[in-house]
């Protein structure tokens, strides 16, 4: 299968998976593009996201600063936005890379927006893609790929090895 969705249950770093399995698969010889997402604060409740280009190191503001005391989503779907040209690069390569890492499929992937439309023109283009899904979205992510089932991240040792095999 050309994408591993890991079942994201909360129990492990996902975002420190995702980016070892990209230097791994990278390490193994592996053409990897896309994104993880980093915590430059720690892994604060308010502290800044950013996702960082797994290939130039470029990094991407996703979050914003709402200040103290608020309670409405910090998530900055522009900074999305120009994080996804990391994505739209990696589907003009030719060769198309071997791996593109995304770092989640998520509430804004969830309602048909943030990095979903990329994820699904690499899914197209038959690039291997690299997710993880969160149990609560288990059911958006049915929905949006018609089925494709999630993988238990103790499998994903295997798949990275059948794609470098390949």
């Amino acid at each position: 299968m050309n994408i591993a969705a890991l079942r994201h249950d909360g129990s492990l770093d996902m975002d420190t998976l995702l980016a070892q399995a990209a230097a791994r698969a990278q390490t193994a010889g592996l053409r990897v593009r896309g994104l993880v997402m980093t915590w430059p604060d720690g892994a604060a409740a308010c502290g800044a996201m950013v996702l960082k280009d797994v290939q130039t190191g470029e990094s991407f503001l996703v979050s914003q600063d709402l200040g103290p005391g608020a309670t409405g989503c910090r998530v900055d779907t522009q900074g999305f936005a120009r994080a996804s040209v990391v994505l739209r690069r990696a589907l003009d390569e030719q060769p198309l890379p071997d791996l593109v890492v995304i770092n989640r499929f998520g509430g804004l992937e969830a309602e048909g927006e943030g990095l979903a439309e990329e994820l699904m023109a690499l899914v197209a283009a038959e690039v291997p893609v690299l997710t993880a899904v969160a149990d609560k979205h288990a059911q958006a992510w049915a929905r949006f790929s018609g089925e494709w089932p999630l993988m238990e991240p103790q499998a994903l040792p295997g798949w990275l090895d059948g794609l470098a095999r390949r």
